[in-house]
């Protein structure tokens, strides 16, 4: 719902801003107009990520299409840079050939911009912790409501100074707001596609907690990595010379794992000797 109607509103106001930029004769509009068109695709590649992750998993994707929410949020900040690129650009023309704008009317549509991302950063509020998209729609949003602000003062700044270059100038800090907003998104959105670790989770925290179970007496193959931008797995071999602890450990371990480390998928094979397994783990890795 939440990504429905941000979509909804957002699309309504990009053709609003941008008519209104262009006959303003405003780049920090349009600038701002481009960033919004970037959130909107964004928005909805994030929407299909969602609906596709929520597929069943089939004999080809034992996982399901989990994954995807990793893809969505890797395009999205892709996509953000390369559209900063072109708005940088003109806003740099715009610099050293300052125009006429109309403040008023920039003023207005900008203040109505404020309103409308500041609404739809609000219904992205509640998840933006528990998930990667989620978080990176309600940045995105609440930036956009940031910029927006700006492009009012500015408007406001020119009508009293005649500032013209002060339009251009905006347009250069939305493309500034923009990279800084992004490159968190793309930083973990790329650990993520090549299976890192996910940042909060403290790998070796996690396997201290695993070589101090009752009975083992080392660790092999162990693996965490995220599934999707809200899912991870983890698999590893726990070496018990004393044999199976029974069902019991397995459930305790996998719980405390979810319920402290947020790791939903596990998966512990139990071996009684290290030699076969850990050397056959490490060829492997090699």
């Amino acid at each position: 719902m939440a990504f429905a109607v941000g979509i909804a509103l957002n699309t309504l106001f990009i053709i609003v801003e941008a008519i209104y930029g262009y006959t303003s004769n405003s780049t920090a509009l349009i600038a701002d107009a481009g960033h919004n068109l970037s959130d909107v695709l964004g928005l909805i590649v994030a929407w299909i990520a969602v609906i596709l992750s929520k597929r069943p998993p089939s004999e080809r994707y034992t996982y399901g299409l989990r994954g995807s929410s990793i893809l969505a949020a890797l395009f999205n900040a892709v996509f953000l840079l390369i559209a900063v690129g072109a708005i940088g650009w003109q806003a740099v023309l715009r610099l050293f050939n300052p125009e006429p704008v109309a403040e008023v009317t920039v003023m207005v549509v900008a203040a109505i911009g404020i309103v409308i991302n500041g609404f739809t950063a609000w219904l992205f509020a509640s998840g933006r912790k528990s998930d990667l998209n989620i978080q990176g729609a309600y940045l995105h949003m609440a930036a956009d409501a940031a910029v927006s602000a700006g492009v009012v003062i500015a408007a406001l700044v020119i009508m009293y100074t005649g500032w013209l270059w002060l339009d251009a100038v905006t347009s250069l800090f939305i493309v500034a707001v923009i990279v800084w907003g992004t490159w968190g998104l793309l930083r973990d959105s790329t650990a993520m596609s090549l299976g890192a670790v996910p940042s909060n989770i403290d790998p070796v925290e996690v396997r201290r907690y695993l070589e101090q179970r009752p009975g083992v007496t080392q660790i092999c193959d162990l693996h965490i990595w995220p599934m999707s931008t809200t899912e991870v797995a983890l698999t590893c071999h726990l070496v018990m010379p004393a044999g199976h602890p029974g069902d019991m450990f397995l459930v305790e371990a996998t719980h405390h794992l979810n319920d402290k480390y947020r790791i939903k998928h596990t998966t512990i094979q139990i071996v009684t000797s290290a030699v076969t397994e850990c050397a056959l783990a490490s060829e492997t890795a090699v």
